[in-house]
């Protein structure tokens, strides 16, 4: 692939990504993959760059006050917590059908997330003493378990629990998200890096371009976008993803 397109594939994906709570590494790790990229190198790569996209726009949330730090902090620990159990369920399960269950229940949430209507605002008081901390701990068990089982990144799913099951009202809950994505990426980044061979001259300008597409994102998102847009570009990512475990699920056939 031609650098420039491959960099501007980078900036795009983290343009986008971010604005609806993700840092890119969905489109990342397949992506260097395809391109002959050894697999813990992939990774790690993918890793690092979403780490540094979602770090950059969760630093424009931040001070946009948009961040719920009570409802992240039990899903960072929970979700920490719950990863290598999942990791070592891998094995023991028929990961087959399971992959093609949570295929189908993302094409349900991102049917829900296109056409739902304008979630009800939140009781503060109420969630601030029983959602935030055991329904946040609870989901970030869950994200962590399916993180852990298929490798991937929560963010997926963070964004429509936030929404549908603590309330949280949807611009909160991307840039809730992306707080959270910054601890998942670096954290998994380091358990990798000791097996990868890294391209440290690609990846040092893919990270600028990932750090500038996270600015963009956040940025659009925070003076541009309604809750009900995010709903839908964060709806479509869902069945992007959801279309990639289908071919995952098809392949190993």
């Amino acid at each position: 692939m031609v650098p420039a397109v491959l960099y501007s594939i980078i900036f795009l994906s983290t343009f986008v990504l971010t604005m609806v709570g993700l840092g890119g590494g969905l489109i990342f790790a397949p992506l260097f993959v395809i391109l002959g990229y050894p697999l813990s190198t992939a990774v790690a790569t993918s890793l690092l760059l979403n780490g540094i996209a979602a770090l950059s726009a969760a630093t424009t949330y931040w001070r946009a006050k948009m961040v719920d730090i009570r409802t992240g902090l039990p899903l960072i620990v929970s979700s920490s917590l719950a990863a290598p159990i999942g990791a070592l369920a891998t094995n023991r399960i028929n990961v087959r059908f399971f992959t093609g269950l949570l295929a189908l229940v993302i094409i349900l949430a991102a049917f829900r997330m296109i056409f739902a209507k304008k979630t009800a605002a939140r009781d503060a008081v109420f969630i601030g003493i029983a959602r935030r901390v055991l329904g946040g701990g609870a989901i970030g068990v869950v994200i962590g378990l399916l993180a852990g089982l298929l490798g991937i990144g929560g963010g997926v799913f963070i964004v429509p629990l936030l929404i549908y099951v603590l309330k949280v009202p949807t611009k909160i809950a991307a840039a809730t998200s992306t707080f959270i994505v910054v601890f998942s990426s670096f954290s998994g980044f380091l358990v990798h890096i000791s097996l990868a061979d890294m391209d440290w001259g690609f990846t040092f300008l893919a990270a600028v371009l990932s750090f500038a597409g996270g600015q963009a994102g956040s940025r659009m998102m925070t003076e541009k976008l309604k809750g009900r847009t995010i709903r839908i570009i964060f709806g479509l990512v869902l069945l992007a993803f959801s279309a990639k475990l289908i071919q995952k699920v098809l392949i190993s056939f």
